[in-house]
């Protein structure tokens, strides 16, 4: 039931798997500083505890890696572009040749080998400059910086590149807003701060989507979005309200993305918070640039309780656990089910071509024989995949799936390396050791067999 010409693949992000953090003329990010991830603490520069500086070194292997990738049978490949490396400070006027040239480089040789490249402009690596100089994007200013990467690459790679991304789950700006360049957490950084540089940067979404349409016409442009199902916790309204509630959060940025303009229930949302926005006539014209797809990441739902409060282990994004639900090694709860009922969730709602373009299991594994016995990484990916073809079914007009980390990175989250979600496994440890040899797990054919078969050799 998956439609022909469905894009199978894989997605990876530039700090995360690049490395070379200061190789031809890269300028930081913020990733440069977060040595420990998500919930770490922020350092003045580079460390050496800090994994992402080399990673995979995926800017000297990036052959070997799309060769594994191609011998798989990928039919697109999610990357993003390092702004940084692109515009080292965010903020010049013309951009660095080098990286230009590093992208010319993978973008040739993936369509070379018969791979849809599908790239995003910003995954979670603002310029670190843009940070330190403007406050990220509470600064309007960061919008004309944004546009000019965004008409720089895609005027660059016209005819090249079709598919393109924004920013990476753009609604997650909520709970860590230094992907965004904005130094602090919610609390300190303020609502009225905070809700500003979400317009901006909605407002830069959009634009870029405006530019990507001018430029070609065949560019097709998604926003991103972190997806998480909520479920009342209980049959109690009060419970089913809440769940709404925490859901609108997600709904209100697809929302702006799809139909150009702020839902009701964000404007109450606004008005509770006492934040008055700055919005410009020009901003309202430019939000109606509307995006073609809306892309998603999915690894986990949650339920939610006018209650309780408590979150699970691991879960960094609000809501209770479920009780009916396992856990990863990571503490995220383990929900097949979910997967289609949010893509249905959000094909009613926005009638869009939808595209999962981030799912997996991180898991720790272990490397003997030069293979990883990976079932349980199989039969994660299997479950899901039935339901993403129950939703297919159900109608949902779906453009692809790319699971996350397709050849281990370093974790987002924890910034550690043990944490894995891969085909291919990394030779290389939390401590930093190891040789970055890439070896085949036996979720490498599995998969393989998934995409040549186009999901018929799926369990059900």
């Amino acid at each position: 039931m998956f439609p022909e010409g469905f894009l199978w693949g894989g997605a990876t992000a530039a700090n995360q798997i690049e490395g070379a953090y200061n190789v031809d003329g890269k300028g930081l990010s913020v990733q440069d500083i977060l040595p420990h991830g998500i919930t770490g603490a922020v350092t003045d520069g580079p460390t050496d505890d800090n994994l992402k500086l080399e990673a995979i070194d995926f800017y000297h292997r990036y052959c070997e890696d799309v060769d594994l990738l191609a011998e798989m049978g990928f039919k697109t490949f999610r990357i993003s572009f390092a702004w940084s490396r692109i515009f080292p400070r965010g903020d010049e006027a013309q951009p660095n040749q080098a990286g230009l040239d590093f992208y010319d480089r993978v973008i040739d040789y993936m369509i070379e080998k018969g791979i849809e490249p599908l790239v995003t402009l910003s995954h979670y690596e603002t310029p670190l400059h843009i940070m330190r100089e403007y406050g990220g994007f509470t600064n309007r200013k960061v919008i004309e910086f944004f546009d000019n990467y965004a008409r720089t690459v895609m005027e660059h790679f016209k005819g090249r590149v079709r598919y393109w991304l924004t920013f990476n789950e753009i609604n997650s700006v909520l709970h860590f807003p230094i992907f965004s360049g904005i130094e602090g957490t919610p609390e300190e950084i303020g609502a009225q701060n905070l809700y500003q540089a979400i317009h901006h940067e909605l407002v830069a979404s959009a634009r870029a989507t405006k530019i990507a349409h001018e430029i070609d016409p065949e560019n097709k442009v998604g926003c991103m979005i972190l997806a998480v199902p909520r479920y009342p916790l209980t049959p109690n309204p009060d419970d089913a309200m809440a769940a709404l509630i925490a859901s609108h959060d997600d709904f209100a940025f697809g929302d702006v993305h799809v139909r150009g303009e702020y839902p009701g229930y964000f404007k109450r949302k606004l008005r509770e918070l006492n934040v008055e926005l700055n919005i410009t006539d020009a901003d309202r014209e430019d939000l109606k640039h509307t995006v073609d797809f809306v892309s998603f990441s999915y690894y986990m739902s949650v339920c939610e309780s006018a209650t309780e409060d408590k979150g699970g282990e691991g879960n960094l994004i609000g809501g209770v656990p479920n009780p009916m639900l396992k856990a990863s090694e990571w503490g995220w709860q383990i929900d097949p089910v979910g997967l289609r009922y949010i893509l249905n969730e959000y094909w009613d709602r926005w009638q869009k071509p939808l595209f999962i373009v981030e799912n997996g299991l991180g898991a720790k594994d272990e490397l003997e024989n030069d293979t990883v016995e990976d079932d349980y990484r199989i039969a994660y990916l299997n479950d899901h995949l039935v339901q993403v073809e129950e939703a297919i079914k159900d109608g949902v007009q779906l453009l692809g799936y790319t699971s996350w980390g397709c050849i281990d990175v370093v974790s987002a989250s924890t910034a550690q390396m043990s944490k894995r979600y891969g085909f291919i496994y990394v030779d290389r440890n939390d401590d930093g050791s190891g040789s970055l040899k890439r070896y085949k797990k036996k979720s490498f054919n599995w998969y393989k067999d998934v995409i040549a078969s186009n999901g018929e050799s799926l369990t059900r």
